[in-house]
């Protein structure tokens, strides 16, 4: 049946079962990868919950511990740590109800709730308030006279079914990941031995039914080279591009038969049919090795029927060839790219792995860290408050500034009104004196001396005119610069108007950092529990991802092959190179 289809159809199908395959191994794959992604997932959150219920049960043991060394010490320090482990306590059980979903378990943090309020009612705040109250030995002699009545175990034995719960999830959760991870493994194997078959015997078949006939063909043709017209031509029954060359070289031997009967009549047809003949023996010789490039011309008429069925069979092949090199190509590109990517992601996995060992290392000297940054935030906010004030002053002092600069704007002004009378009363004077001298020269020898004077007067004059000119000149510079220094003081002023502002948010947000440093410092220490388990899970995750690498890369190595196998083919537009060049670049990304 598959000697009927074409061979284009044949290359295709070929291809298309090696991705099927290649497909659904991956898909299945991916189900896997889904499911232990999920199932981490749900670990993690029961490993959260299960460290939430250890906490309340830490706290409420705190608080009874913490409760008892007051009644026995009266020390201020017991009743500090009393109420911290209250405050954790009340903000850990909301918390941890919100997380729940299993109503049971909601109603077992509920009831561990209310004993241990009744707890606090019945014991330990009336007791302390006794001793504040300076009855320390009468609170002690109750404590002794209840015995176990006074213990904590009705508050903390819900929590621990809690824990147990969250105990059998975390294994079941743990079961399943271990088994998603080795139905993993099997796909991954089973695919890539089911791969690895595939692509051999598709190589098998299509070597049997492609390069094998046209093999036989050439044989065919070179023996009909040879003389021999009594041979029968393989695969002529084919209704492929085979069976098509295989009937025109039955038309040709079918001529040859003829020409030979007519040989002494046709002496230019023999000529013309040696040439045809070995014009489709080299062909054919090429085209066994692999050259999908060739072609046939310039055959005469009774021929041009066989090179037309040749090289339009010879064309779908090279089409369909180099269809398969650009695909093949992209399958080894993308098997070397998965194959790189995991490298990456194993190496990142190992250097998380390295960087969370190092983190919950680490988390204790955070701690210490953030105590220390919380006495130097609320000394900075001591530094902050000085700074302010200072600010406060300097921006009364602008305000006088600018006052004072104003008062000199309007003093200039002022004089700038003298200047000016002064210049009118020597403009006038000036008139006066122009008409004393024209006085004095109609007076004659009797008015000579009132003329010098009246000179000298208009001369005082002009110079008086000068000098008020230029003081009013040096006052509207001067009034200008007071401009510029007013405009100054008020941007000073308004700077520091600003600096007053921001002193103030960075007071409030210092005070902030000190109270964020405190609950920092309490919540680093469940942190760091959370980094242990992460650890754990990063490693498992890190075994994971190299088992992954080495089945892509195994995948990578198929696809060569495969690579290999159509590179045998030369179709002469450049595909059989690209191929090689990713199959390089693959290799390299890979390596």
């Amino acid at each position: 049946m598959l000697k009927s289809v074409k061979i284009p159809r044949k290359l295709g199908l070929a291809f298309l079962t090696i991705c099927a395959s290649a497909a659904i191994m991956m898909i299945v794959f991916y189900v896997n990868v889904m499911s232990i992604s999920a199932t981490t997932d749900r670990n993690n959150e029961s490993q959260s919950i299960h460290a939430k219920a250890l906490a309340l049960e830490t706290a409420i043991l705190r608080q009874n511990s913490q409760m008892r060394g007051y009644l026995v010490t009266g020390d201020a320090s017991y009743l500090k740590s009393y109420y911290e482990g209250r405050d954790e306590y009340d903000k850990v059980t909301v918390e941890l109800e919100r997380m729940l979903v299993d109503p049971v378990l909601k109603d077992a943090v509920l009831k561990s709730r209310e004993e241990t309020a009744a707890w606090r009612k019945q014991w330990s705040d009336r007791l302390i308030a006794r001793v504040k109250a300076g009855e320390r030995d009468a609170a002690q002699a109750e404590v002794r006279a209840a015995g176990k009545a006074v213990l904590t175990s009705a508050a903390v034995l819900p929590l621990r079914d809690v824990r147990d719960a969250q105990q059998t999830l975390i294994e079941e959760n743990s079961a399943r990941q271990r088994t998603a991870i080795s139905t993993a493994l099997v796909v991954l194997a089973i695919g890539g031995i089911a791969l690895i078959g595939i692509a051999i015997a598709l190589a098998v078949m299509l070597s049997r039914l492609i390069a094998q006939p046209i093999t036989n063909l050439t044989s065919t043709m070179a023996e009909l080279a040879a003389g021999r017209n009594d041979i029968a031509v393989p695969d002529a029954d084919r209704s492929d591009e085979i069976g098509a060359m295989a009937k025109a070289v039955g038309v040709f031997r079918d001529a040859a038969i003829a020409q030979e009967r007519a040989s002494a009549e046709k002496a230019a047809a023999d000529a013309a049919q040696q040439h045809v003949v070995a014009e489709v023996a080299d062909a054919l010789g090429r085209l066994s090795a692999g050259d999908l490039t060739v072609s046939l011309h310039d055959f005469p008429g009774d021929y041009r029927k066989l090179e037309e069925d040749f090289n339009a069979a010879v064309s779908e092949l090279r089409a369909a060839m180099e269809t398969i090199a650009r695909s093949t190509a992209n399958l080894q590109g993308g098997a070397g790219e998965i194959s790189a990517a995991s490298d990456d992601l194993s190496r990142r996995t190992e250097h998380q792995a390295a960087t969370l060992e190092q983190t919950a290392a680490a988390m204790t000297q955070i701690t210490t860290t953030v105590q220390n940054s919380a006495v130097g935030a609320n000394e900075a906010n001591k530094l902050v408050l000085a700074t302010q004030a200072d600010a406060s002053e300097s921006s009364k002092v602008v305000a006088d500034a600018v006052a004072a600069m104003a008062e000199i704007e309007t003093s200039s002004q002022e004089i700038t009104k003298i200047i000016e009378v002064i210049d009118k009363i020597a403009f006038q004077t000036n008139l006066l004196a122009l008409n004393a001298s024209v006085e004095a020269a109609h007076a004659g020898e009797a008015g000579r001396a009132f003329a010098v004077v009246a000179n000298e007067v208009r001369a005082l004059a002009q110079r008086s005119a000068d000098a008020a000119q230029e003081i009013g000149t040096l006052i509207t510079n001067s009034s200008k610069q007071v401009d510029g220094g007013v405009a100054l003081v008020g941007e000073a002023g308004k700077a520091l108007g600003r600096i007053i502002g921001s002193v103030d948010e960075i007071s409030g947000l210092v005070s902030q950092i000190a109270m964020a440093a405190d609950q920092q410092s309490t919540a680093l220490a469940q942190v760091n529990t959370a980094i242990t388990e992460m650890d754990k899970v990063t490693q498992q995750n890190a075994a994971m991802v190299e088992e992954s690498n080495a089945a892509a890369r195994s995948l990578a190595d198929e696809a060569t092959g495969l690579a290999r196998l159509v590179g045998r083919f030369d179709t002469g537009s450049g595909a059989q190179g690209a191929a090689s060049a990713r199959s390089g670049r693959g290799r390299r990304v890979a390596a």
